[in-house]
């Protein structure tokens, strides 16, 4: 019979091995990955759009507002009777979700349009024109 050295470490270090992979088989190895995809773009000069998907949410789970030139995007909903009681051990899907983007100068707060559409949440911010650049003359200062 031979002897096998034991050593506690080399156990502990394979533990905390198998731990980290099982994290990350559930939650990713990003933890960003967890918060519903949120795309922020402007196809031209005059608007910017905010798209946020938000699977599982209704509209009235989900709310709009603007405060201190920043678009607050909150959306909350409670459990489905059919989902309560069941003890999750991956879950992808979230309860909650809350957004905070500040907006450019020129944004138009008060004509800010929102729909919500198949789980997906489209923000539409109009850019009002801003002033121009004045010209000011310069004198020469001689005299007519």
């Amino acid at each position: 019979m031979a002897i096998v050295r034991w050593d506690p470490f080399g156990e502990l270090n394979s533990l905390h091995d198998q731990m980290n992979g099982l994290f990350n088989q559930a939650f990713g190895s990003n933890a960003t990955q967890l918060m519903p995809v949120t795309d922020i773009y402007s196809q031209n000069d005059t608007s910017m759009t905010v798209e946020v998907h938000l699977p599982n949410f209704e509209d009235d789970d989900v709310s709009v507002d603007v405060q201190d030139n920043t678009l607050i995007i909150s959306a909350e909903h409670e459990e489905k009777d059919e989902q309560k009681g069941r003890k999750y051990y991956v879950r992808e899907s979230s309860n909650s979700f809350y957004r905070r983007v500040a907006l450019p100068k020129q944004a138009d707060q008060e004509h800010i349009e929102a729909h919500f559409s198949k789980g997906v949440l489209t923000v539409t911010v109009p850019f009002k024109e801003l002033p121009k650049p004045k010209k000011v003359t310069i004198n020469s200062g001689k005299k007519k």
